[in-house]
């Protein structure tokens, strides 16, 4: 299967020496599922020429806003809407579950309570995930095509289904201890002492990254009607 990665911004380039840029994450974070990947950093105005480009579709993180004036945002929603319309599976991270929510109707805003960042604990059905963040804005108002799967007392839409269509996530699957180390030293300082200060305490504690990255593998795979109807 392949996973066309669009790319929404870039990591810093000091740490790609050590981390990699956004695309190599995700590679990692899903290595082990016989997924090929194939990027387009739509950031800098690469586009697929086609949806049918690849299989399935996963959109970044990024340091922008969804609702500001980029010239590839307009671009990037049309193509979120055709993938919708196709369908084919997507999947959405941070910026990435922003943009889709935004495309499909949904309002996202930069959130009252401030900086999300660190490791936070999301209920997830039952259970309790936890995961790094490092976000000022949220979904505010979902799609009506989408149902919340997770939240926390920060971020009410924490992650987000559209049927059998789409899984989005606010948080970050794919950073690790030496990515947030990094974005602490390097974006630290528009983030609010005290909440710096958290971050950097809770750097050792266990997240599940690993947990997510199936969560997501198992979406891309599973079957589902409409595509054994398109075979």
């Amino acid at each position: 299967m392949l996973i066309g990665i669009l790319q929404c911004g870039h990591c810093p380039p000091e740490l790609q020496p050590h981390v990699g840029n956004y695309p190599a994450m995700f590679e990692k974070l899903l290595a082990g599922h016989d997924f090929e990947f194939a990027n387009w950093a739509v950031c800098d105005m690469e586009f697929p020429n086609s949806i049918d480009a690849a299989d399935g579709w996963l959109i970044t993180g990024s340091r922008y806003g969804v609702y500001e004036d980029h010239p590839w945002i307009e671009p990037l929603e049309q193509i979120i809407r055709a993938i919708y319309l196709a369908p084919k599976p997507m999947v959405g991270i941070c910026f990435g579950h922003q943009i889709i929510a935004q495309a499909l109707g949904g309002k996202v805003a930069k959130s009252d309570k401030g900086w999300g960042v660190g490791r936070m604990e999301y209920t997830w059905g039952n259970e309790v995930v936890a995961l790094n963040a490092w976000h000022q804005d949220q979904v505010i108002e979902p799609p009506k095509e989408a149902s919340t799967i997770s939240a926390n007392k920060f971020c009410d839409h924490a992650a987000l289904m559209y049927g059998d269509r789409v899984l989005s996530v606010q948080a970050h699957p794919e950073f690790g201890r030496e990515m947030m180390q990094g974005l602490i030293n390097v974006r630290g300082a528009a983030v609010p002492e005290a909440r710096l200060a958290y971050a950097q305490k809770a750097l050792d504690a266990p997240v599940d990254n690993a947990r997510l990255g199936n969560d997501i593998a198992d979406f891309f795979k599973a079957k589902r009607g409409w595509q054994e109807s398109s075979e």
